[in-house]
């Protein structure tokens, strides 16, 4: 008896097939990317497959791609059996896009539009995955307003310059461990998957790319406000080379806060671990208020 899935697969991908190639299609609408709105054209098909098979089950729920330009990534999510809800702020990608629609009725909605304008956690049916080859020129601020909401998505499978995508494992001590480190680790569980070398692209960018999973926590390690989160990255990112009592005079008293938060306070910020961010930022949300170390 043959699988019923399998075979709709199969239709999903011969609809895909029937599609012109990416660079005619570039060609036909125009598309030259624009450095303003940060657009490198994902054109090998084999590897936007691999990205969409990278987020799993695509048939439950709803895909929300980001900067779909002419629509490669698109195909290879449709053709995983996703329903998907693509962002696209370029209009002149929209007829393009609409071929897209044609070749899989029903399964695509584009909306027009800067997606951090987006409330994300709202578009579509759970469960929600985000799956992006995100614009470079946006992907930090794009990434911080997903975490604030991160419980609203099952999976976020995303393309970044490389350097930032390090930032999101990288540990204490280590290059590019960050502010953007703190609240990734802090919210999901980070999977580094695969580079992307600029050939891929067109036009090529001039740093490589990386791939990422990231799957936000059941619970966050610490139950903190985002906001507060927020200040104390900032404000001991923002002295990063500086032993922590220097920085921490902008929010209270260096030698109280250390105490509190079990903080050798001659350490640098490159060199705290995650959670003693959190327990600083409770320490904060919490009026400064005596707290016991607890997870």
């Amino acid at each position: 008896m043959s699988d019923p899935s399998a075979a709709d697969a199969e239709g999903l991908a011969v609809a895909g097939a029937d599609l012109p190639p990416l660079r005619e299609v570039i060609a036909r609408h125009g598309l030259d990317a624009r450095k303003g709105l940060g657009q490198h054209f994902l054109l090998d098909l084999n590897l936007t497959r691999r990205i969409a098979r990278a987020a799993g089950d695509l048939t439950e729920g709803t895909v929300i791609e980001v900067g779909p330009g002419p629509g490669g990534l698109t195909r290879a999510l449709l053709e995983q059996g996703a329903r998907v809800i693509a962002i696209e702020k370029d209009s002149r990608c929209l007829a393009a896009l609409g071929d897209v629609g044609a070749a899989f009725p029903g399964r695509l909605t584009v909306v027009e539009g800067d997606a951090l304008d987006q409330d994300m956690g709202a578009l579509g049916v759970g469960p929600r995955r985000v799956v992006a080859n995100l614009p470079y020129n946006v992907s930090t601020p794009l990434l911080v307003g997903w975490l604030r909401q991160a419980r609203a998505f099952d999976t976020l499978v995303l393309m970044f310059q490389k350097e930032v995508a390090d930032r999101l494992w990288a540990r204490p001590g280590g290059r590019g461990y960050s502010r953007l480190s703190v609240l990734t680790q802090w919210l999901c569980e980070v999977r580094p998957l695969f580079d992307v070398n600029p050939r891929a692209f067109t036009p090529p960018p001039k740093v490589n790319s990386a791939v990422v999973r990231l799957i936000p926590r059941d619970r966050p390690l610490m139950d903190v406000p985002f906001a507060a989160v927020e200040r104390v990255t900032a404000t001991l990112f923002g002295q990063r080379r500086k032993m922590v009592r220097a920085p921490l005079k902008a929010l209270g008293d260096p030698v109280a806060i250390c105490a509190a938060c079990e903080i050798d306070p001659a350490l640098r910020a490159e060199r705290l671990p995650v959670d003693a961010f959190l327990r600083v930022a409770r320490w904060l949300a919490e009026g400064g208020a005596s707290i016991e170390s607890r997870s």
